[in-house]
């Protein structure tokens, strides 16, 4: 072997002689504007320092472990004064952990050197210092590799033409270190050919450094690699663990027998479960990502990513997929880390009420929701309300006296984000706190305002399709129902042709009365299908009167008894104004279908009372119940309906006729819990008041 330690000496002596000519071309030839130029110099001083103490001694001699400790310690040092070369502070501050960390690391070789020094006949010590050396070495220039990546990745298109020729032989020199030492550690040697190498990649690797420094690098910015850097983030905590298992498992050597086998065994195990429970946990990877970017980067956010992911979550399709509501609420959720949120929309009437819900199914919705008033800050103002600043007493619209109790006193609601569109209110989505505690900033604010615009359209658009389809159906069913009047019409018709020709020529009087009872009955029953299927053509405002709901409803409640157990359990005599047959066909229809929800035969209760402008009736069921996204979207649409032998326009046509009369309709609903309609029509009282209003106000303005 005594050629390669010959190749050892020839080439560590070039890489010293190299090293001291580039060291001293830098000093006099370098750029004056670059802050790491002396830097620069000290380390290829080092360098070549390392290298003479290398070709003089053995390779595992202190001395030359000294020297590149030191050597390693000032390359360090140039990679941190690069990342100061734009100017500022904020630079240095973003990396200075990780230089810190990396120095650490690398000072640890002290120690080493110090146990190796104290036991230098022991063979174990000799082998274990040899291998955490290496292994040290190995996370140093890991570490380093990362810092020069993110450095070049992070530069402007000019300043990487100025930082190429640096980075490429600062890349090799780490990337040689990198597998020199990973080669030591999983052979448990050093190979003498690749310890003569080490001398001839320090002469390779110090020209192109010294060429680097010829121009300016005045300009030079960081912008990390997030990615990367929540990687790197996660290996070294990795390494760290399995450092710390390494050492404590070398630590157990010093026991013997069955002892040392038993715990050895027991640490094993513990470290295992640790690592399958522990490492791939969302916690730790949410601690890992805010402690990225709250010392790494300059901004919160990689808006590019963000965006990126927004696009991707909304346009997510197809049957297995979430509802567009959902996937609205968890691409808001997913800027924040947010665990879960609601999706309020705001309805047909103005008001707002739940319409979706995404991984949060224990939080109770109240009927109303949010305040008016409070829509109408969100709306004109634009306002994100924090609700941690809401406990705390900060306010800044005047929201605080509007706040939804619901909301403060469930600790796990943390932000309220309204969705603008067009500068109207189109919805709110409420999200969660995230598992990693933090505070919203104006980051948080610019982005989630720019994102729920974003989704205020998608929604409204979505909106402007369902009607345009409903429309379509309309249009389909009207065309349709024109030929069954017509044949409604013409079968009319011939009955009360047969009618009039059975009065004049029937004999038997008996058969006569038959048929006349049975021909008039279903002449009678066409004709008023016939009036009111043009009711409805004309919007059902005509023929409206006085009638007793009370007396309907209790009727009603006697027709369905007989077959159901409907249970009438409050009636107070009232007089409304409205259509009776319309209200009639309203309220079977939401009666009927209490009746098919119901389990097992459940009763179905009715309430008839005034509450002084209005008669109220309410329908009770305690059936399956109905969710909050088929109440918004499925319930009052025609043709939607949740029985497959169901035609689906039942709800919505009992809801249009309560609302031609002036009246509303009104729906609670909680699945396996039950359903309630409320019917209201205005009394005939007060309609007879704002009437005579009404004309007072038209004979002032005449």
């Amino acid at each position: 072997m005594d050629w390669a330690v010959s190749l050892s000496y020839l080439c560590y002596g070039i890489g010293a002689i190299v090293s001291g000519i580039a060291a001293f071309w830098i000093a006099r030839k370098g750029a004056d504007d670059r802050s790491d130029r002396w830097a620069g110099v000290v380390a290829l001083i080092f360098t070549a320092n390392w290298c003479i103490a290398a070709a003089s001694f053995e390779f595992e001699h202190p001395v030359v472990g000294l020297t590149e400790i030191f050597a390693n310690l000032a390359w360090i040092f140039v990679l941190f004064r690069i990342f100061a070369n734009d100017g500022r502070d904020e630079s240095l501050r973003l990396v200075r952990p990780v230089v810190v960390a990396l120095v650490f690391v690398e000072m640890l070789q002290f120690a080493l050197l110090g146990i190796e020094q104290r036991h230098p006949f022991s063979a174990d010590v000799q082998s274990l210092v040899s291998q955490t050396s290496a292994l040290f070495h190995v996370l140093v220039a890991v570490g380093a590799l990362v810092l020069l990546h993110n450095l070049y990745v992070g530069a402007a298109p000019a300043s990487r033409k100025i930082l190429r020729w640096n980075a490429a032989a600062m890349a090799g020199f780490w990337a040689f270190t990198l597998n020199f030492y990973t080669i030591a550690y999983l052979v448990g040697s050093f190979p003498i050919e690749l310890v003569a190498l080490r001398g001839l990649a320090v002469m390779i690797i110090a020209v192109p450094f010294a060429l680097g420094y010829t121009k300016s690098a005045a300009g030079l910015t960081f912008r990390p690699s997030r990615a990367v850097t929540f990687h790197f983030l996660s290996l070294l905590v990795i390494g760290a663990y399995l450092l710390l298992m390494l050492g404590l498992g070398s630590w157990l050597d010093v026991l013997s027998g069955s002892v040392a086998r038993m715990t050895q065994v027991g640490l094993v195990i513990a470290a295992g479960a640790l690592t399958l429970i522990w490492l791939p946990s969302a916690r730790l990877r949410g601690w890992l990502r805010v402690t990225a970017v709250k010392h790494l980067f300059k901004h919160r956010f990689d808006y590019r990513n963000e965006w990126i992911r927004f696009t991707h979550t909304i346009g997510l399709g197809g049957p297995d997929e979430d509802s567009l509501q959902e996937r609205a609420i968890r691409s808001l959720a997913d800027i924040t880390d947010s665990p879960s949120g609601l999706l309020l929309l705001v309805n047909e009437e103005g008001q707002v009420e739940q319409c979706a819900n995404w991984r949060w199914p224990q939080m109770e919705v109240p009927a109303n929701p949010i305040p008016s008033a409070l829509a109408t800050i969100f709306e004109n103002e634009g306002l994100i309300l924090d609700f941690d600043e809401a406990r705390a007493g900060i306010e800044h619209q005047g929201e605080l006296e509007h706040a939804p109790s619901w909301l403060l006193e469930n600790l796990q609601a943390w932000a309220a984000v309204p969705l603008l569109h067009f500068d109207r209110l189109i919805g709110v989505i409420i999200l969660a706190r995230p598992e990693i505690e933090r505070k919203l900033d104006w980051e948080d604010f610019d982005l989630l305002a720019i994102v729920g615009r974003q989704l205020a359209s998608y929604l409204a658009e979505q909106a402007s399709q369902e009607a345009l389809s409903e429309a379509a159906r309309f249009d389909e069913f009207n065309r349709r129902m024109a030929f069954v009047m017509h044949d409604i019409k013409n079968l009319s018709s011939q009955m009360s042709l047969l009618l009039r020709n059975a009065e004049k020529h029937a004999e038997n009087p008996e058969f006569r009365k038959d048929m006349l009872i049975t021909v008039r009955n279903s002449a009678d029953k066409l004709n008023t299908m016939l009036s009111r299927l043009g009711r409805y053509a004309k919007g059902g405002q005509e023929d409206t009167g006085a009638f007793d709901m009370s007396a309907m409803v209790r009727a009603t409640c006697e027709r369905y008894a007989r077959n159901h157990q409907v249970l009438l359990v409050r009636s107070e005599p009232m007089l409304v104004n409205g259509q009776a047959d319309a209200f009639e066909q309203a309220l079977s229809h939401i009666v009927q279908n209490a009746i098919d929800a119901s389990v097992d035969g459940g009763a179905v209760m009715l309430e008839s009372y005034s509450d002084g402008i209005s008669g109220v009736v309410q329908i009770i069921d305690s059936g399956r119940g109905m969710t909050p996204t088929f109440l918004r979207n499925g319930l009052f649409k025609p043709f939607v309906s949740s029985r497959e032998d169901g035609f689906g326009i039942g709800a919505y046509e009992a809801r249009e006729m309560i609302r031609s009369m002036g009246g509303r309709v009104e729906v609670e609903s909680r699945v396996d819990l039950g359903t309630r309609f409320t019917l209201s029509l205005p009394l005939q009282s007060a309609h007879e008041l704002l009437k005579s209003s009404y004309s007072a106000e038209r004979k002032e303005i005449a």
